[in-house]
């Protein structure tokens, strides 16, 4: 799969790509004042909401949000008129060393769900150590995978975004695909304390981004990071090796799922429910992969 990958990368179409990012200026987002009032969000003074989310500042990332989603990775989204309305955990497959499985997640929901809405994507504990990229995430809705952060933001019916998986999906090989790491269970615990339902969310395209070969575990230690990925084309290529492969990418909403017990409940408990999002998520997974078979750079996954 790797060698076809790297056999039908259309390179010529990349250097299109690059020449359209050079004037990104000219893009505009389609109604994105719009959606940014229909927001449920409470803002003070300075224009932030209590968790930090910053309207003034999606504006300003408007062209290059509106260029990742509909030029560059050319998004589709599938299953969003049967999300339920007000708190909602959605829980995502992880991969493709970056967090664009999350930013992806969240624009399908910003930009085409209705009512508009901003899930709180719950990041790794290591991204505040990067600088800008920290403060720059909390501004569009991101937050430290924190259980207290969820707990609050559940409690006044916001919707999150969380990836059990965590590193070990995030920072996985390219052979292991689309296969799901294991989960940890805080999710669940917290979702039956809040009462909130859990809607699996499929994320197709993502992983064949950065096809990581290897991960360069010495590096990423000396480095404080929780991988370092080595993949055909980075380190090799230099910086142009960290450009994204514009794979197709299409964000599966899957069917709600409710839960009924306690948060206190015992362990073995909670993974029997843990095991039914993953398997519903898996097959959501499965189901997208199916549909769009070998065109990772043409199908989407619906």
């Amino acid at each position: 799969m790797l060698k076809r990958l790297l056999m039908e990368t259309d390179f010529e179409q990349l250097k299109g790509i690059l020449k359209t990012l050079e004037k990104i200026e000219v893009l505009q987002f389609p109604e994105l004042e719009d959606r940014i009032k229909r927001l449920d969000v409470e803002l003070n003074s300075a224009g932030f909401d209590r968790w930090g989310l910053h309207p003034e500042t999606l504006k300003k990332f408007a062209p290059f949000i509106y260029f990742l989603y509909k030029k560059y990775f050319r998004v589709e989204a599938a299953g969003l008129a049967g999300i339920p309305q007000g708190r909602v955990l959605f829980i995502g497959n992880h991969g493709g060393q970056i967090p664009l499985d999350a930013m992806m997640a969240g624009l399908a929901l910003f930009m085409e769900a209705e009512p508009p809405r901003i899930p709180r994507a719950m990041v790794e504990r290591w991204v505040p150590t990067v600088p800008f990229v920290s403060s720059l995430f909390t501004r569009i809705g991101a937050m430290i995978g924190d259980p207290e952060n969820c707990r609050e933001l559940l409690q006044h019916d916001q919707s999150v975004l969380v990836f059990p998986e965590g590193v070990r999906g995030s920072g996985k090989l390219f052979k292991d695909r689309y296969q799901l790491q294991r989960f940890g269970t805080g999710f669940m615990r917290l979702a039956l304390e809040s009462r909130a339902p859990i809607v699996p969310v499929a994320i197709i395209g993502t992983e064949e981004t950065y096809p990581s070969v290897f991960d360069f575990k010495l590096l990423a230690k000396v480095l404080g990071a929780p991988y370092f990925p080595v993949t055909p084309f980075f380190p090799l290529l230099g910086p142009l090796g960290l450009l994204p492969l514009p794979s197709k990418i299409t964000v599966r909403f899957g069917k709600p799922l409710y839960f009924e017990g306690n948060e206190d409940d015992p362990e073995d408990q909670i993974r029997e429910k843990v095991q039914i999002v993953k398997d519903s998520l898996q097959a959501e997974i499965d189901q997208g992969l199916e549909i769009r078979g070998e065109k990772v750079f043409t199908k989407a996954a619906r």
